[in-house]
C-alpha cells in the first residue's frame, strides 16, 4: 500500500440504490452535476461518520475554486461566494467539518509534484462534466489564462473579496451557519449552498438601497404618514417570476416582516440532518425512482 493507510470506499449504489452512469442515462447530461454534487457530499459525511472521523481533507485546487466563483458570479448568487472561498467549511449543526488546503495550488502544479514524487493519483476526468455548466466555466476560464497566466488566483481573490461583501457571510466559515447545505435549491456542482439568497440579488446596493428606504419610513413614521416599502429589482436579472408582494408598514411598526427561522431536524427517510421533511438527497431520489417505476413498466 502505496501511502500506507487503508482505503475505504462509498459507492453511490450502496448508499443511494443508483450509480452515477444510471443516473445520466435517466436525467441526460445536462443537470447531472446538481446530483452528482447533493450526493457526493452527503457520501462524504456518512462515509466520515462510519469512520469517526471528524474532519475531511478534500483535495480541491486553485482551478476547481475559481471554476466555482465563476459559475455563482454567471448565475447572480453572491451569497455562496463565502462557501465556495472559504478553505475550512462546515456549520455548527454537522459533526464534520471540510477542508481545502491546495486551495491556492494550481491543478497542474499538483498533478507535476505527484508526478515527480511518482505517487499514484487520480487523473481521469469526468466524463459528463465538459458538457455540463462547470465545464463551460472551466473552458472559459483556461481561455483567460492563456491570455492572463494570474487569471485563476485572481479570480479566487476577487471571489473572496466579492464574498466579504455580501450581507450576513461568514468569510472564515460556512454561510449557512446552523442551517444545513439541505435548505438550499440544489445547483449544478455547486455545489449545494449559502443562506439568506433573494434568489441571488442580496448584494451590497441592495442593502444600501434598503437602508435608505427604512430611513425615509422612519422619517414618515413622525409625520404619521403610511409608506409603501418595495425590495429594490436588480437591472438584467429575471430570477422571479411572478410579482412580488408589497409590504405596507404602519405607523410605530417595523416595515419588514419578521420570517420565521429555519429549524435543523433529521430527513424522515434517511436520517440525513436536513430542515425540511426529506434532505436534498431523498428529494432527487424520488424523482429518479419514479422515473424508473415508469420504465420498468
Amino acid at each position: 500500500m502505496q501511502y500506507d493507510m487503508p482505503l475505504k470506499i462509498v459507492g453511490y449504489d450502496e448508499l443511494y440504490g443508483w450509480t452515477m452512469d444510471q443516473v445520466v442515462e435517466t436525467i441526460g447530461k445536462k443537470g447531472n452535476c446538481t446530483y452528482c454534487g447533493v450526493f457526493r457530499r452527503q457520501a462524504l459525511d456518512r462515509g466520515a461518520k462510519m469512520l469517526g472521523i471528524k474532519h475531511v481533507v478534500t483535495g480541491h485546487n486553485a482551478d476547481d475554486v475559481a471554476e466555482t466563483v465563476l459559475m455563482n458570479l454567471l448565475r447572480g448568487d453572491l451569497p455562496r461566494l463565502s462557501r465556495s472561498t472559504s478553505i475550512v467549511t462546515g456549520s455548527n449543526a454537522s459533526e464534520v467539518k471540510r477542508s481545502k488546503p491546495l486551495k491556492y495550488a494550481y491543478e497542474k502544479e499538483i498533478v507535476l509534484y505527484a508526478h515527480h514524487k511518482k505517487l499514484d493519483y487520480f487523473s481521469t476526468e469526468c466524463i459528463y462534466s465538459p458538457e455540463a455548466f462547470r465545464g463551460s466555466a472551466r473552458s472559459l476560464i483556461k481561455n483567460l489564462e492563456k491570455v492572463r497566466p494570474s487569471a485563476i488566483l485572481d479570480i479566487v481573490r476577487s471571489g473572496e473579496d466579492m464574498a466579504r461583501l455580501v450581507p450576513g457571510a461568514v468569510p472564515d466559515s460556512c454561510g449557512c451557519k446552523s442551517n444545513a447545505s439541505s435548505t438550499q435549491t440544489p445547483l449544478e456542482e455547486d455545489g449545494a449552498g449559502g443562506c439568506g439568497s433573494t434568489n441571488g440579488r442580496a448584494a451590497g446596493g441592495e442593502m444600501a438601497a434598503m437602508e435608505k428606504q427604512l430611513r425615509e419610513n422612519e422619517a414618515a413614521e413622525d409625520k404619521s404618514l403610511e409608506t409603501e416599502v418595495t425590495l429594490p429589482k436588480a437591472e438584467g436579472q429575471r430570477h422571479d417570476r411572478k410579482k412580488q408582494p408589497n409590504v405596507r408598514s404602519k405607523p410605530g411598526t417595523n416595515a419588514l416582516p419578521i420570517i420565521p427561522k429555519q429549524k435543523l431536524g433529521t430527513c424522515e427517510k434517511c436520517g440525513y440532518m436536513s430542515s425540511q421533511k426529506l434532505c436534498q438527497a431523498c428529494m432527487l431520489l424520488e424523482g429518479l425512482n419514479k422515473n424508473r417505476a415508469e420504465i420498468t413498466i
